[in-house]
């Protein structure tokens, strides 16, 4: 998809029309003061802070079973859909201050972090991918040991369990196990598409020639990041130099300086987390968050982080190849299920055909949950790329027509 099919927002139009409105009122009570002008400035830019505060403590407020979540991370992401668009509305607010040393400099800075986070969202969309490919094996388990009730429009009947379908399911439980073994322990990378968003896919002949292969040895022929691409260096170089600004810059910017920073953390976290839960190539979580206590959206913004990072270390998440909730119940629920399918003998008594059956409708619940989640998180994934090289593209649009004025 060309970056300049950028076609609208699959954002909540609620919460952007929620976010301006609010800022529109804080524009409003400035008007009724004497000094207007600066008192209009100062609440557009409290108001930024305040939103992303309000966004950040909402985002922290969920129990642990739910962060990491299809439902969190997609709400992390209109989070940060939500964020760019007042930022874009404060720079084109202030056009004038922006195109002026030291602003310039900023911006052009704060826009080349988001050069390098583009590539973070092409190498999440395969990691997407990829767990869509497992979703393709818990269909074939599901299919083999299920019933009309285990997948929607599914055209298997409910039947007796019978070494056939016991074999067929163990094979795709054996290729699933395989395809989610972290690369660092398989020496495996991850298969990679070319799916970026930024160019057309010309691999679907390919994909379909290594459809059969176990997923641990899935590769196309091309990738969206090289095979020497980090997720853990890309995150580390979007981090790279974001200080918390010098009092002097937040003096000659007139305030500007702290929504760019304050957007530079949004834009970083956002990314760091989205490498967190899904399939990467060369994860890596130590990046680290020095944010001043006294910023309104920093509370939150470290509890979830140090959440995060909690999560990474528990025993049974320190090799897992992403910490979205919904691979850890995946891998949950196929390893119980593997174990009982061991165990099994034939003819099937009816006790263990009632708890296959049971460790099946538990896999099934996952199926949906990831059926219903997947697809909208790729167009979200999506909207990100396009967002920011639209907001890119006109910032430095500006900025080169001032330099031309020169």
């Amino acid at each position: 998809m060309p970056a300049t099919d950028y076609q609208g927002s699959s954002t909540p139009l609620t919460l952007i029309g929620r976010s301006l409105l609010s800022m529109k009122k804080d524009q409003v009570h400035a008007m009724e003061s004497p000094n207007y002008g600066s008192a209009s400035h100062d609440f557009e830019l409290g108001s930024f802070q305040r939103q992303i505060a309000d966004r950040f403590h909402d985002l922290a407020s969920v129990p642990p079973d739910e962060l990491l979540s299809l439902p969190w991370v997609r709400k992390l992401l209109d989070v940060f859909l939500c964020c760019q668009e007042e930022f874009r509305l404060i720079l084109f607010n202030n056009k004038a201050q922006v195109i002026k040393p030291p602003m310039d400099r900023l911006i052009a800075e704060y826009y080349e972090r988001t050069v390098k986070a583009l590539d973070v969202c092409n190498a999440i969309r395969d990691g997407i991918e990829q767990i869509k490919q497992w979703q393709k094996l818990l269909e074939i388990v599901l299919c083999a040991l299920g019933d009309n009730n285990g997948i929607a429009n599914n055209n298997c009947c409910q039947r007796a369990l019978g070494e056939g379908q016991f074999r067929r399911a163990k094979k795709a439980l054996i290729d699933l196990a395989i395809g989610m073994l972290d690369e660092k322990d398989s020496g495996q990378a991850l298969s990679h598409r070319n799916r970026s968003f930024g160019r057309n896919n010309n691999s679907t002949s390919h994909s379909k020639d290594h459809h059969h292969r176990p997923l641990g040895h899935f590769r196309s022929l091309s990738w969206s990041v090289s095979r020497s691409w980090s997720a853990a260096r890309q995150l580390l170089a979007i981090g790279k130099n974001l200080a918390v600004p010098r009092g002097i810059d937040v003096v000659a910017t007139n305030g500007l300086v702290m929504p760019v920073y304050t957007m530079g953390c949004v834009l970083l976290f956002a990314m760091w987390a989205l490498v967190a839960a899904i399939p990467c190539q060369d994860r890596g979580l130590q990046v680290h968050f020095y944010v001043p206590r006294h910023f309104s959206w920093a509370a939150p913004l470290l509890s979830l982080h140090e959440r995060i990072l909690e999560e990474s270390k528990k025993k049974d998440r320190k090799n897992a190849c992403g910490l979205l909730r919904e691979i850890y119940q995946m891998e949950k629920c196929t390893r119980l299920l593997g174990e009982l399918t061991d165990t099994v003998q034939f003819p099937l008594c009816e006790e263990k055909e009632m708890e296959v059956r049971q460790r099946v409708k538990e896999l099934g619940q996952v199926f949906d949950a990831m059926k219903e989640g997947l697809e909208p998180l790729e167009k979200q994934v999506s909207e990100v790329f396009h967002r920011i090289v639209r907001s890119r593209t006109e910032g430095l649009d500006s900025l080169g027509r001032r330099n031309n004025t020169e």
